[in-house]
């Protein structure tokens, strides 16, 4: 009986706030996989929405109250022994012992240390975890953790809440998240937004790739590399994410929930 039950629990998995069966594709490869059957009823799609809706207000309930973050992205696989997990971890501490809340992936690796950091100083740590084909579970210094399906509503959590990004070294998904907020403020979707890149030997290559060639080709302007900074210094890395805003704000900034300059 006991085996069965721990063959039936390792058969299934975390799915926002469900637990379903392993084999169930996850929600997003649902969305954007379509089957024949919903090709032809062209039902499935709309009521979809409602529940991509639930999921915002859901991530928008929880993360009301977390307060000025900055939010950490990294490797999920860098091990304990790595410089850059005890990077990680010290940056956590020096951005709660600034008053801000960490905001990461919730998963291991550097997104376990920045959380681990933050929570053994009494920070709030916070991790916004997503549903995978193979199960990535909040790691166990996560004060304050929501389980995502689609990775777009757990994209905007991570942009909404705080005040600045810290890019770890990492793979397709932390290029991915640098990228996309290299996009926004290079757009102006968020406004005075630092945003750190943590290890210039992991990093140097690509800016000079920008440099040489996407600068060069005229892709980009020179004003877009001033977008990042770069350092080696957990300390320092700190201090850049949370630098002040500007004194004069004529509009709210949506994203931080910053009000007017001159508002009461």
């Amino acid at each position: 009986m006991h085996e069965s039950g721990r063959r039936d629990s390792a058969d299934r998995r975390r799915a926002g706030r469900l637990v379903v069966p392993s084999q169930q594709a996850p929600a997003d490869r649902s969305l954007l996989e379509r089957s024949a059957i919903e090709e032809l009823s062209h039902h499935a799609d709309p009521w979809r929405v409602l529940r991509i809706l639930s999921e915002f207000v859901e991530g928008f309930d929880a993360l009301n109250e977390v307060g000025p973050a900055v939010t950490v992205f990294g490797s999920a696989r860098a091990k304990h022994d790595d410089p850059y997990y005890k990077a990680g971890r010290s940056l956590g501490a020096a951005l709660a012992n600034r008053g801000f809340a960490v905001i990461t992936g919730g998963g291991p690796g550097i997104m376990e240390a920045v959380n681990r950091g933050c929570h053994e100083v009494g920070g709030l740590s916070v991790g916004c975890n997503i549903e995978l084909p193979h199960e990535q579970s909040l790691n166990r210094y996560v004060d304050l953790g929501v389980e995502f399906r689609y990775f777009f509503v757990r994209k905007n959590m991570f942009v909404k809440y705080a005040r600045g990004f810290v890019i770890f070294p990492g793979g397709f998904g932390t290029l991915d998240e640098l990228f996309e907020s290299l996009t926004l403020a290079q757009t102006g979707k968020i406004e005075h937004f630092p945003i750190v890149l943590f290890g210039s030997p992991y990093w140097r290559g690509l800016l000079e790739w920008l440099q040489d060639h996407v600068l060069a080709s005229g892709a980009i302007a020179p004003d877009d590399l001033k977008l990042m900074t770069i350092t080696d210094d957990p300390d320092e890395a700190a201090e850049m994410a949370t630098r002040p805003l500007p004194v004069r704000v004529e509009e709210p900034r949506e994203q931080t929930g910053e009000p007017k300059a001159d508002a009461q």
